[in-house]
């Protein structure tokens, strides 16, 4: 029985509504937990050439109810999967991982076409066909790796190989004078369909390349790259150089620039400290001057304080209203002996002696 194929489904999307094999569904949302376990291979997968084939036993292909079901561990399902690999990405990686999950139990053998075929069919390549069977050997889905595998699917490659199921996606791949070269196999009910990632493709990553040519041109001979290597004119050449100089000088402004302006933007920041501080220590200033010389400040009780202590130092005390009051005795005036009159003085001395007669006299009346 013929397994169902992606028609009814977009070929070029990710399945997310679904949980199966062929989706990744598993990788739109949050992983499951995994144990901690290394679960990668640790050699790469071998050429077919290298690997014992039994002969001795007939072959006989299992159903799709049969592989889906599970077969014994002796016998897995044997899946093929071919391709160019050019330049090999999550793309190629994911429709492998696809491959490998089909069934429960699969044998993941990988046919990769020599330089030869596909320059004739397909075009040139990036890599080489050595290091695109070098690529698929390391992926960790392959378990073998046919190497210069053939175009166009035949009975005879499909029964040396001892093929079960041929995974590709399903959309029409037309070449070699088919419209489709996977039609046959679809008719015999071998074909397992896989879903295409959409976003990475070989022609996607060379068409980013060809379209910033001149950057990676440049960053080669940066490195290290002659202009030889890199097929670029000696005009080319020293235009790139140039641009590369232009390119320092600009960064180097913009250095400069985003300098200043972190220079700047530090100044701001501490002016903005020291005007705040400024104004913290002046509202203290303020706030002591007004306690100190304010119009109800310490220096005005100050004043009035010191004021009344001078006044009352200045001021003689008076004697108390009750206190009797001594009559002054009057002292006996004095007289020149043997004489009566008195000697001869400065008139400063005569006024005195007048008064101090006027004084006698005043003593002998009252006497």
């Amino acid at each position: 029985m013929e397994p169902p194929t992606s028609s009814r489904l977009n070929p070029r999307k990710r399945r997310k509504d679904g949980s199966g094999p062929n989706g990744a569904a598993e990788l739109d949302g949050i992983p499951p937990k995994m144990s901690r376990r290394s679960l990668g291979l640790r050699e790469p997968a071998p050429f077919s050439d290298e690997v014992e084939m039994d002969y001795s036993k007939p072959y006989i292909r299992v159903t799709y109810e049969e592989a889906m079901r599970g077969t014994p561990s002796d016998r897995p399902v044997r899946v093929y999967a071919d391709g160019i690999f050019d330049l090999f990405h999550s793309g190629h990686a994911r429709a492998l991982m696809q491959a490998k999950n089909l069934f429960p139990n699969t044998y993941l053998i990988v046919g990769v076409c020599s330089d030869e075929l596909t320059h004739n069919f397909k075009g040139f390549t990036v890599m080489n066909e050595n290091e695109r069977y070098d690529a698929v050997q390391h992926c960790r889905y392959v378990d073998e790796v046919v190497r210069n595998a053939p175009w166009t699917l035949t009975p005879e490659f499909l029964a040396e190989h001892r093929i079960d199921f041929v995974a590709h996606d399903d959309i029409p791949y037309s070449s070699a004078g088919s419209d489709d070269v996977y039609k046959h196999i679809k008719e015999a009910g071998m074909f397992a369909p896989t879903q295409r990632t959409e976003g990475i493709s070989t022609s996607d990553i060379i068409t980013r390349i060809v379209r910033d040519y001149d950057v990676y041109a440049r960053r080669n001979l940066q490195r290290g790259y002659t202009a030889k290597e890199l097929n670029v004119s000696f005009i080319n050449e020293k235009k790139y150089h140039l641009q590369e100089r232009v390119d320092k000088v600009k960064k180097r402004v913009k250095d400069v620039e985003e300098k200043s302006k972190e220079f700047v933007q530090k100044v701001e920041e501490k002016s903005i400290d020291l005007i705040q501080k400024w104004e913290e220590k002046s509202r203290e200033f303020i706030g002591n001057f007004l306690e100190m010389f304010g119009p109800e400040g310490a220096l005005k009780h100050m004043l009035k304080e010191g004021k009344g202590r001078m006044l009352q130092a200045i001021s003689p005390k008076q004697s108390p209203s009750s206190s009797p009051t001594h009559d002054r005795s009057p002292s006996p005036s004095f007289r020149w002996p043997f004489s009566t009159k008195t000697p001869p003085s400065s008139p400063a001395s005569r006024s005195r002696n007048e008064s101090a007669v006027t004084y006698d006299i005043s003593e002998d009346e009252e006497d």
